[in-house]
């Protein structure tokens, strides 16, 4: 059993959550989950193998990395590392023996550890489109971290050296194998973004990492993200999903990579694009004497 201590978010993630946490069960100390109200049977599921579930009042608006901070600050953590996750990734055969393998070090040098996320869309894994490469930061030291408080993707800033884990972390979502689920999460998804992206214009919020093109993956996806929203809405979304499509091979993963990026890359951007023009609109009229 390895020195770590896992926090899982969910909400009506019955088809999800066992296997997320049978991928971690008997291997971590401990592992809280964070649930916001479920409905289903996430809860019954989750009592199975977490150490303890935690119920959290849900409210529109409130973002996971919010949630995750919550948890950080208020339960009763024995260990330093945290691993967070959502209710639709897991942990491989080949990543637990990697943190097998990591933890049995005499000393580990750095704070933090990003993991190779595996995007498993509709039962096939994505290969391309920047999908088969993409990595993010899951395990690190809570006395050395802390969670992006305005971005709606979890980002986790570490202090000192941080290092990449090479065995993939599993994420699938089998609710979205039905496309009506997908395009409804993904709309309650724009307006979160919309809100981030207006926000940020309207109080002059910065990032709070430093975005730098050759720097953490972090550091990247920011350093592209800031340029992003320098460039004309409407024809931003196109440009992206051109990009993922044809620059990074994204038409390489067949008709289920095409239903991916053309949902993800632009339908989604375009719906984010539309929504803040609408805040914008409105905060601009609030402003008027």
């Amino acid at each position: 059993m390895i020195p770590v201590t896992v926090l899982v978010t969910t909400k009506n993630e019955a088809a999800n959550i066992e296997r997320c946490l049978r991928s971690v069960h008997g291997f971590v100390g401990q592992i809280f989950v964070l649930d916001s109200e479920s409905s289903d049977d996430t809860v019954a599921i989750a009592r199975r193998y977490a150490t303890e579930v935690v119920n959290l009042a849900y409210e529109h608006g409130r973002i996971i990395p919010w949630i995750f901070q919550w948890g950080l600050d208020h339960l009763p953590i024995a260990h330093e590392w945290v691993l967070i996750l959502e209710a639709d990734q897991a942990v491989t055969p080949e990543l637990r023996r990697e943190l097998e393998a990591l933890f049995a070090r005499p000393e580990i040098r750095q704070n933090g550890f990003y993991l190779h996320r595996r995007q498993i869309f509709r039962g096939k894994p994505l290969r391309f489109g920047g999908y088969g490469s993409k990595y993010i930061l899951k395990l690190f030291r809570r006395s050395q971290s802390q969670l992006d408080p305005v971005e709606q993707d979890t980002r986790v800033y570490v202090e000192g050296a941080v290092a990449k884990l090479k065995a993939p972390l599993e994420e699938w979502n089998k609710k979205e194998d039905s496309i009506l689920f997908y395009l409804e999460k993904h709309l309650r998804y724009a307006e979160a973004f919309a809100h981030e992206e207006y926000r940020r214009r309207r109080e002059g919020l910065a990032f709070k990492g430093e975005p730098r093109f050759f720097g953490t993956p972090d550091q990247r996806i920011l350093w592209m993200k800031q340029r992003y929203y320098r460039l004309p809405l409407y024809l931003r979304s196109l440009g992206y999903f051109l990009y993922r499509y044809f620059f990074l091979l994204g038409i390489l993963d067949g008709k289920n990579g095409f239903l991916f990026h053309f949902l993800q890359a632009y339908w989604f951007r375009l719906v984010v694009d539309v929504r803040l023009e609408e805040k914008l609109r409105e905060g601009a009229g609030t402003d008027s004497p």
